[in-house]
C-alpha cells in the first residue's frame, strides 16, 4: 500500500481497492472505503498511524466485501463511525445478504468466504452525516445504492462504476446488478469536471473519457453475444456456459453466482428493452430472441 497525496486534504491508498483519506482538521481523517479483509484493515491502521492521523469515520461506497472487509477491525480499535447508503447500510450490517443475494437462496459454505461475506459492522445514515468538505452522489448500476465522494479539492472518488481496460480485456465480464442505470452513471460521470478522478479499481486519471468508452463497448458487446445466444431457446444455465466459454473463463463457485447475477441482469435489460422474451416449456425457463419485423 501507498499513499499518496492529491489535494491540500485529500490522499489516496493505491492498492487493488483504492482507499480514499480526507483530513477534515490536522488530526482527524475519514476514509473512503477499508479493502478487502481485516489485513487491509491493518495496514490502513498502520498507514494512518504513521502520520499521526485518527480515523473519525469510514465512508462506504458500497456494501461488497472487497470495499468493507477492513470496517470491523478498524470500528473496533478506533471507534469511528461508519457511514452507508440505504440498501447498502443494510448489508454492510448484515452481510450475509450479500451472499444470499448472489445465490438466490441460503448460501452452501462455498459461498461463505471473505470475498463474498465481510464481517458485520455498524452504520449510520451517509445522509446528512458526511463532515464538512465532502459531498456524496448516487452511483446506481454496480449495486443498489452505490455512491461516490467528491472533496472540498475537487477531486472524485468513484467506487466500482468504472472498470480498466486490463480488467476488462482480461476477465470480460464484471458484476452489475442494474445495466440501464449502469450506463446512465457512465453518462453521468462523463459529466463531470474535476482536478482528479479515483476509481476503486484503476489509476487515478484527469480524463475518464476513454474508460467510459471502453466499458460502454464492453457492455454493448456482451449485450450482442447473448443477443445472439438466444436466437435459439436457452435456459439462463446454457446462456451463462456460453458466455463462459466465449471468453474461455472458468467456472467456480464465486463466479458461478457473480457472473451468474450479471448475467441474469442482462437478460432482464434485454427482456425490459423488448429484445428477447422467454417461454416455459416442459417446466424450463426458456429465453428467445424477438425478431423484429421489416
Amino acid at each position: 500500500m501507498e499513499l499518496v497525496k492529491i489535494g491540500e486534504k485529500t490522499y489516496y491508498i493505491k492498492n487493488p481497492t483504492n482507499i480514499g483519506i480526507y483530513k477534515v482538521d490536522d488530526k482527524n481523517v475519514y476514509l473512503i472505503d477499508s479493502g478487502n479483509d481485516k489485513e487491509a484493515g491493518r495496514k490502513i491502521l498502520k498507514i494512518v498511524e504513521e502520520q499521526g492521523w485518527n480515523i473519525q469515520g469510514i465512508i462506504s461506497t458500497h456494501s461488497h466485501a472487497d470495499h468493507v472487509g477492513g470496517n470491523k477491525i478498524i470500528q473496533d480499535r478506533t471507534g469511528c463511525v461508519i457511514l452507508a447508503n440505504n440498501i447498502e447500510k443494510s448489508i454492510t450490517e448484515n452481510p450475509i445478504l450479500e451472499p444470499s443475494f448472489l445465490y438466490g437462496g441460503y448460501p452452501f459454505k462455498d459461498l461463505t468466504n471473505k470475498f463474498l461475506l465481510a464481517k458485520p459492522s455498524q452504520c449510520i445514515s451517509i445522509e446528512g452525516n458526511l463532515p464538512e468538505g465532502l459531498e456524496y452522489f448516487a452511483l446506481k448500476g454496480h449495486f443498489f445504492d452505490m455512491v461516490g465522494i467528491k472533496t472540498s479539492d475537487d477531486i472524485y472518488f468513484l467506487a466500482d462504476c468504472i472498470f480498466s481496460e486490463d480488467t476488462i480485456s482480461k476477465y470480460h465480464l464484471f458484476f452489475l446488478y442494474d445495466i440501464k442505470e449502469y450506463l446512465n452513471t457512465l453518462d453521468f460521470i462523463s459529466t463531470l469536471k474535476g482536478k482528479m478522478f479515483i476509481p476503486a479499481h484503476c489509476e487515478a486519471t484527469t480524463d475518464l473519457s476513454k474508460l467510459i468508452e471502453v466499458n460502454k463497448m464492453k457492455i454493448q458487446e456482451i449485450l450482442d453475444k447473448i443477443c445472439n445466444a438466444c436466437s435459439n431457446e436457452m435456459t439462463f444455465e446454457e446462456i451463462l456456459k456460453y458466455i463462459f466459454d466465449e471468453y474461455n473463463l472458468v467456472m467456480n463457485a464465486n463466479q458461478y453466482v457473480l457472473i451468474g447475477s450479471t448475467i441474469k441482469s442482462y437478460l432482464s435489460y434485454l427482456y425490459d428493452e423488448g429484445k428477447i422474451c422467454y417461454e416455459f416449456k416442459n417446466n424450463k425457463m426458456l429465453w428467445k430472441k424477438v425478431n423484429s419485423l421489416g
